[in-house]
């Protein structure tokens, strides 16, 4: 037996069926909910809790990210824009239409990251007209959050679904 064979037994390299896909799965999700565009989450709690200081620490770094955010969107977003929906088409193309499990893991990762991306320049932009601060910049990143977090569940119940459904079809019971 090769050694490549000894490494492709020890780590199989089915995507639903490997462990590694769903450690980083929870690890996106929870990466994406904690980081609130660009800033931990438990900033916004110890702003809220603290105030002087701590508030107005998160205002600085929440006007960095925005701006950085936004000019991002501003100089090169119709690019990424593009860039992303070519990358997106693909995979879904080579997962569900070509039956490559890897591109469907990567596609079911993937596309709700898009929908956070999407999110995060949305409430960017809504940050930035409003110069929130204080009280309405909390509920703003809190409500943000929440929606990041309602994507990530629904992704994940996706997921979860449709690894099940793969690894019954092609397992050791399927065809």
């Amino acid at each position: 037996m090769d050694w490549h064979e000894t490494i492709f037994e020890l780590i199989d390299m089915r995507s639903f069926s490997n462990l590694w896909f769903w450690i980083a799965l929870a690890v996106v999700w929870s990466t994406a909910s904690h980081w609130v565009l660009g800033v931990p989450y438990d900033m916004v709690a110890r702003a809220r809790r603290y105030g002087g200081q701590a508030s107005d620490d998160l205002d600085d770094l929440v006007r960095i990210n925005t701006n950085r955010l936004l000019f991002i969107g501003r100089v090169s977003g119709l690019w990424l824009l593009g860039f992303t929906c070519f990358i997106l088409t693909g995979l879904a193309l080579l997962g569900f239409v070509y039956r490559i499990e890897f591109a469907q893991a990567v596609f079911l990762l993937g596309f709700p990251m898009s929908m956070v991306a999407a999110l995060n320049l949305s409430t960017a932009r809504l940050i930035q007209s409003e110069a929130a601060q204080g009280e309405l910049l909390w509920k703003r990143l809190s409500r943000h959050r929440t929606y990041v977090q309602a994507i990530g569940m629904v992704s994940i119940f996706v997921t979860a679904l449709w690894g099940m459904y793969q690894n019954m079809s092609v397992g050791p019971f399927g065809s």
